[in-house]
């Protein structure tokens, strides 16, 4: 595994509110009782613990433009992040009504914006736990140590703290967990065997480490 300090972008997940129900989401999208929304000295609080993050700071959910108060999270990150480490997620549900301010707060090449309308971006299931079908525990470990998820895409922040990987950070939510790290400024820079905690705790009831085709419905999970 990479320390977190190595990751490219660490996504804020200001919430997990999205209008598509996505196969395989990563932040299991279609299974929460209730989605969150981040409050604002939450988000502050967020982006402080980031200032001296040499990476790219993302904001992100579910589609953070169902977040209510979007728009004074923009104001947010325009005053706190310089312009080039901003990153946007969206998967277009207010695209029309929050067009310009996101051009005003987020560069081009550092928005993504992604309807699940095609096939691409098929992600591997997640709900199924590696302990329960690898009776290997050594090769359990390799392969959790060599998940694929946690070395190229990014670490996370939620309203209950800061996590090593973006899917264990949405497990914590979805099963009641203890939280992550406190948003302290140093909290980004730990290595895996400082993180070693949230692996032992989470990865084991996750597949992504499993090497299983990805799915995709190619329409979002539309209905």
């Amino acid at each position: 595994m990479r320390p977190i300090y190595q990751n490219t972008v660490i996504h804020i997940d200001v919430t997990n509110a999205c209008w598509l129900k996505c196969t395989n989401c990563t932040r299991h999208v279609g299974h929460h009782r209730k989605p969150y929304f981040m409050d604002l000295d939450y988000v502050k609080k967020a982006i402080e613990s980031l200032q001296e993050f040499p990476g790219r700071i993302g904001l992100m959910g579910g589609d953070p433009t169902l977040h209510p108060k979007f728009d004074k999270i923009c104001n947010m990150f325009s005053e706190m992040i310089p312009r080039r480490q901003r990153e946007l997620w969206t998967s277009g549900f207010n695209w029309t009504k929050q067009k310009n301010l996101i051009f005003e707060t987020f560069d081009d090449d550092r928005i993504t914006y992604n309807d699940h309308s095609t096939p691409g971006g098929k992600h591997t299931p997640l709900l199924v736990s590696i302990e329960e079908v690898v009776e290997d525990k050594e090769l359990m470990w390799k392969l959790i140590d060599n998940c694929w998820i946690q070395e190229q895409w990014s670490a996370s922040i939620t309203p209950k703290g800061a996590f090593f990987c973006e899917v264990a950070a949405s497990l914590d939510y979805l099963f009641d967990g203890p939280g992550g790290y406190d948003l302290t400024k140093d909290w980004w820079k730990k290595t895996p065997e400082d993180f070693s905690d949230q692996v032992e705790r989470y990865c084991k009831n996750c597949s992504g480490a499993l090497p299983m085709a990805g799915e995709s419905d190619g329409q979002g999970g539309r209905e």
